[in-house]
């Protein structure tokens, strides 16, 4: 393999009494307005792609995705009203459509189609919520997968869209005012001339916008302290009297204020002023909230707290499950429905409103369940069930009656009698058990060439849903594995922490330690394991492959964390502190350098074949990351396996990418992990 030239600098820089070497920092141009970076960036997206363009495997995944992602894709409706509201897909447009249907039983009318934005696909939508009353729809617009967001406002009777327009959101949520004449959203400021792409993180504040005005008009509700960096999000409940606001720095948990609506000086009231738990309004009666904290509740329990009362306290209503997470929870119909992982793993509880048990929703098979959608005060629930072998479904509950009913379930070009999905349980490298899902041919038993994903990062759970891609690979004769590492939510606060800052490593023993046991346990080939992540999973995956590289034939990181000195540079990666550590002090330095996947790549050892995946307009994790780590691999000795970069253009992390273009993405990982570890696509039958 004959790769590009890359320019070597010798940046050298002291931190702490130790020389970094930073031979390729030149790369964290924008490669959309640096010429030198940009001519770099094509020449190793051609050589990818004229690679992976000959692989055998490579037409047969494009055209078995194409036909597993062909089938209609719903969310669960938000019901306001008589009207319903949902975004469906009909299998391979590039963009989901939004919908409202005028009563459960009436026709469906488009209220917006992404799919005409533009001519590629890449425009999409992002963040919407209707007016309590149904008539007014406030929606996001996201381009080429960026993290800005511009919100505009639709008449739904009419279908027109008004001439309201929100520049600067991002990260936002939209909650409108319980009488429809506004709604709260979170924006940045106008960041400087030329500087969008890496533009800072500061002052994420929350504003309220009124119909029918100008944005330099918007009402500032809640600005952060002074040099404080925190993300805010914004919430009204049902009844209309309280917006919720939590405050955030990226990790470890939020504070929680809480305005009364009906005092026209909307006056913040703060409940939570730390950031060390994790606190969500459930809903209300009247004065009385309903929280989900964990705080003195590792795994997560419910309390309301009286804004009336003389001296308001919190009171715990529904104890922490030893045996479950709290994962959410909704008051609809009356009822709290209560939802725990169990060993990551879905169960459904009911509660009466004092707190007592009353009973379950029964499921219909073992898989992930949530997404409640529903009022308080309305018998009629929605929610998603969806399972490694089970295609996602909507589901209508009535609460009072107990009844659940498919709402939606799809048609797909698959025979799940044919897949099998078991839950394992592994010892990690300190002895700590870990659980991960195994999908398989139920007709193959003997060791396969396997994919192994994980993640691990941000108490984030890694849950069973349907992935077309992933039966795409399992269909083949391939095994697919999810370890549910630490640093996940699966198992509560103790399961995140034990595996952020200094715990880091946790994770990545976690990720050996499961690749071990599926060829220890004849699961998957000795040859044949690749490893796959995507953002923090990125990382993952690169940092195993630097210690462990004789573990596996092939790995993909995917828009990775990967220069661990300087990720706090770059857009918004000053939130990820909280789970990394800051690189400006010593001991979170010294940490981060241990593995550092830029920094710790070895030459004189054989690596796996490797392909690094990002994006032009990914101001998440700043493609930079990718150019760098690239550049450091091609120039050491590791071996004669492939080490490639393919950059998509017009897309960003993920969210909002047309189904072209993740079809074609797929293609390629999924060819490229085939010839490296041996799955023969051909003959799979």
């Amino acid at each position: 393999m004959i790769y590009p030239d890359t320019r070597r600098t010798d940046t050298v820089e002291e931190h702490f009494g130790t020389a970094v070497v930073d031979p390729y920092r030149w790369l964290e141009g924008d490669a959309r307005g640096h010429e030198e970076v940009a001519d770099w960036v094509r020449a190793q997206d051609a050589l990818a792609r004229a690679y992976l363009a000959r692989l055998p495997g490579r037409d047969h995944f494009r055209r078995r995705l194409a036909a597993l992602l062909d089938h209609a894709r719903l969310t669960a409706p938000e019901k306001r009203g008589e009207r319903y509201f949902f975004t469906r897909n009909p299998g391979l447009e590039n963009q989901a459509v939004l919908l409202v249907r005028e009563g459960p039983h009436g026709a469906d009318r488009v209220l917006i189609d992404p799919n005409q934005w533009s001519d590629d696909g890449a425009t999409a939508l992002a963040e919407w919520a209707v007016s309590a009353d149904g008539r007014s729809l406030a929606f996001a617009t996201q381009e080429a997968g960026s993290d800005w967001r511009t919100i505009r406002v639709l008449d739904v009777e009419s279908g027109d869209t008004l001439p309201d327009v929100l520049a600067w959101a991002r990260f936002t949520t939209l909650a409108w005012a319980r009488d429809g004449s506004g709604f709260f959203y979170a924006r940045f400021p106008a960041p400087p001339e030329g500087n969008v792409f890496d533009a800072p993180v500061t002052d994420h504040s929350i504003y309220f916008h009124a119909l029918g005005t100008s944005q330099t008009e918007d009402r500032l509700v809640q600005a952060p302290p002074t040099g404080q960096l925190l993300i805010q999000t914004v919430s009204v409940t049902p009844d209309g009297r309280y917006a919720v606001i939590a405050s955030t720095p990226g990790a470890g948990g939020n504070a929680l204020a809480i305005i009364d609506l009906r005092d026209p000086n909307w006056t913040p009231r703060s409940l939570i002023q730390a950031y060390d738990h994790n606190w969500s309004v459930v809903g209300n009666q009247g004065t009385r909230l309903f929280l989900a904290t964990d705080e003195g509740a590792e795994r997560g329990k419910i309390v309301t707290f009286d804004l009336a009362a003389t001296e308001p306290r919190f009171v715990e209503l529904i104890a922490e499950r030893k045996d479950g997470t709290l994962n959410d929870a909704a008051l609809l119909g009356g009822q709290l429905l209560v939802t725990y992982l169990v060993d990551a793993k879905t169960e459904i509880r009911r509660h009466r409103l004092d707190g007592a048990a009353d009973g379950t929703v029964e499921l219909p098979g073992i898989g992930t369940a949530g997404g409640f959608r529903g009022r308080p005060d309305d018998d009629e629930a929605f929610f998603v069930f969806t399972g490694h072998n089970a295609p996602t479904t909507i589901y209508r509950y009535a609460v009072a009656r107990r009844l659940l009913t498919i709402w939606d379930r799809p048609e797909v070009a698959i025979d799940l009698e044919r897949i099998v999905v078991e839950q394992r349980f592994y010892a990690s490298k300190d002895g700590t058990r870990i659980p991960m899902f195994v999908v398989r041919r139920a007709d193959i038993q003997k060791p396969v060439p396997t994919l192994l994903y994980g993640y691990g990062g941000y108490g984030i759970s890694m849950v069973p849903y349907y992935s077309p891609a992933v039966l795409a690979w399992v269909e083949a004769g391939g095994a697919y594995a999810v370890a549910n590492l630490r640093g996940g939510g699966e198992y509560g606060k103790a399961w995140h922490d034990a595996g952020r800052l200094a715990n880091k490593q946790n994770v990545f023993d976690d990720f050996i330690a499961a690749a071990e046991y599926l060829k220890r346990e004849g699961i998957a080939s000795a040859e044949g394991l690749a490893i796959q992540g995507e953002s923090n999973g990125g990382l993952l995956v690169a940092a195993v492959v630097n210690q462990r590289p004789e573990l596996f034939a092939a790995a993909l990181p995917g828009v990775g964390v990967l220069d661990m000195l300087r990720f706090a540079r770059f857009t918004n990666g000053q939130f990820w502190i909280g789970d990394y550590g800051d690189p400006g002090k010593e001991a979170d330095f010294r940490n981060l350098l241990s593995y550092s996947p830029y920094h710790t790549i070895r030459s004189g050892r054989a690596y796996p074949a490797l392909l690094v995946t990002t994006a032009d307009t990914d101001d998440r994790v700043v493609p930079a990351h990718s150019f760098k780590y690239i550049a450091a691999l091609q120039s050491a000795d590791l071996g004669e396996r492939p080490r490639l970069l393919r950059v998509d253009t017009r897309a960003g992390h993920g969210a909002g990418k047309p189904m072209g273009k993740a079809l074609d993405e797929l293609a390629d990982l999924w060819a490229f992990a085939a010839r490296w570890t041996g799955l023969d696509v051909e003959a799979a039958g």
